[in-house]
């Protein structure tokens, strides 16, 4: 073996490491005057001073680091690139027999059993025949195709594999394997020709929401009794999104302020686009704001006062605290009901934030925001949804309608303490998700709430809140 192979710089590389630290604590054992004084190594003037043997030790091992670090890195590069792709083709079978073979022979070598000699050679045998099962090239166009990668939960998800034979010669038939999440669907390739063309359909199920990695296609070379195995990837690996179930609200869904210019506030203002009264002037009010026929009448100059308009901005919390839900459907629900309000705001072409205890989800598009859903986890945590509460009131401070999707573990105090934390002025509704319970409407204070017993149900609710 060349001196430049991996291996052995990497031997070179822990000879200069060993080398260096050898350096370090001969320097230690050599630098000490009789007083027990070090000249100190970072003083400028070149004078002698005390030095901690500990900062010595600390940097005879930054050397060796530098050292070691770099000889590491090729060792683990050597490993992954030559050894393993190797080791690996050997089953977990072909290692038990190979090392029966080592033992047999080992014990027919101590006691003179020739019966265990005969039993390691025959081990051997198979050992090297399956060697020629997998040795040689093949010559694979293999296409991965979906028809989609993005489907709702309970929709058909259909795709298929072209496989060609791009060599000159026949191939023998084989095998090909294609993993489709924690799961691996396996084709079987007849003998082919050159320029044959074999094409495999597949469904992939899609009853729950998740995010489902397809592939990457490979083949495998295997002996008839799979003590070697190869492996050889054709395609890259394509993620399919099964989207939340979402249901369309229609034009007319509640929550929605329907006002082109916005919603109309409290706040008065000098300048707005919704008339509210006239007042007398002040000075350094707008003279383009000046009633002329009131001032005519009244003999003294009246202004118009507008009411202060905010754009629509809708807001969702989504809370994925699990603790607040009785079981993974009703879970599952919520985020329906989320995904579902957030595409009509996107559809409208309303601002959104939609945020949950881990952060806040992509709202550009719809495809972004049911992306985001798709990947959402719930877990138990000490979040709740008063504290979602809390952050979208800081991280959303312009909403003028916030929706509060929460489970049926939330109790009405939790309710009104969320609802508590919204800026006055913004409209409120809490959409309390439980599956099998009849849609109804509450009002909690200020707050509206909304309980939600089937997805279906969401587009009635709104219009319930909206009258």
């Amino acid at each position: 073996m060349s001196s430049s192979t991996p291996l052995n710089r990497a031997a070179d590389s822990l000879k200069r490491a060993a080398s260096s630290l050898g350096g370090a604590v001969r320097g230690l054992r050599g630098s000490a005057d009789p007083s027990g004084n070090r000249p100190d190594r970072g003083s400028r003037t070149g004078k002698a001073s005390k030095l901690h043997p500990a900062s010595l030790w600390v940097e005879a091992a930054g050397t060796a680091g530098e050292v070691l670090l770099p000889a590491w890195r090729a060792v683990r590069k050597a490993w992954l690139t030559y050894a393993w792709p190797v080791l690996a083709v050997v089953s977990l079978l072909g290692w038990v027999v190979l090392a029966a073979a080592i033992g047999l022979w080992w014990a027919g070598q101590a006691w003179g059993w020739q019966e265990a000699k005969s039993a390691a050679l025959v081990a051997f045998l198979l050992f090297v025949l399956a060697i020629a099962f997998i040795v040689g090239r093949s010559a694979y166009g293999v296409v991965l195709d979906l028809a989609r990668t993005r489907v709702a939960v309970g929709d058909d998800a259909v795709g298929s594999i072209a496989v060609s034979n791009v060599s000159t010669r026949p191939l023998l038939p084989a095998a090909l394997e294609l993993p489709v999440g924690a799961n691996t669907a396996i084709f079987h390739l007849p003998r082919m020709k050159p320029a044959q063309v074999h094409e495999d359909l597949f469904t992939i199920p899609t009853a729950r929401r998740a995010v489902i990695v397809v592939g990457p296609v490979r083949s495998v070379r295997a002996d008839p009794l799979h003590l070697l195995r190869r492996r050889v990837l054709w395609t890259e690996p394509v993620d399919l999104f099964v989207h939340p179930r979402t249901v369309s609200l229609g034009s007319s869904a509640a929550g929605f302020i329907r006002d082109l210019e916005g919603m109309p506030t409290t706040e008065l203002s000098s300048a707005d686009v919704s008339f509210h009264a006239l007042r007398d002037y002040v000075p350094g009010d707008d003279r383009r704001h000046i009633h002329w026929k009131t001032t005519a009448r009244t003999n003294k100059l009246m202004v118009r006062q507008f009411e202060e308009t905010r754009r629509a901005h809708l807001a969702i919390a989504l809370s994925i605290n699990t603790d607040e839900y009785d079981s993974e459907a009703e879970f599952e629900m919520a985020i329906s009901v989320a995904a579902s309000i957030g595409r009509q705001a996107i559809r409208e072409q309303r601002d959104l934030d939609v945020l949950t205890q881990k952060g806040p989800l992509r709202c550009e598009t719809g495809r972004n925001l049911l992306d985001d859903t798709t990947r959402i986890v719930g877990a138990p945590m000490r979040k709740t949804a008063v504290d979602l509460a809390r952050n979208l009131a800081d991280a959303v401070p312009n909403a003028s309608v916030v929706f509060f999707v929460v489970g049926s573990h939330v109790t009405a105090t939790q309710l009104r303490t969320s609802a508590a934390s919204v800026p006055p002025g913004v409209r409120s509704l809490a959409v309390r998700v439980q599956p099998g319970a009849a849609a109804s409407r509450a009002n909690i204070a200020d707050l509206t709430v909304l309980t939600v017993g089937d997805l279906d149900d969401l587009a009635i609710v709104l219009r319930k809140a909206a009258a």
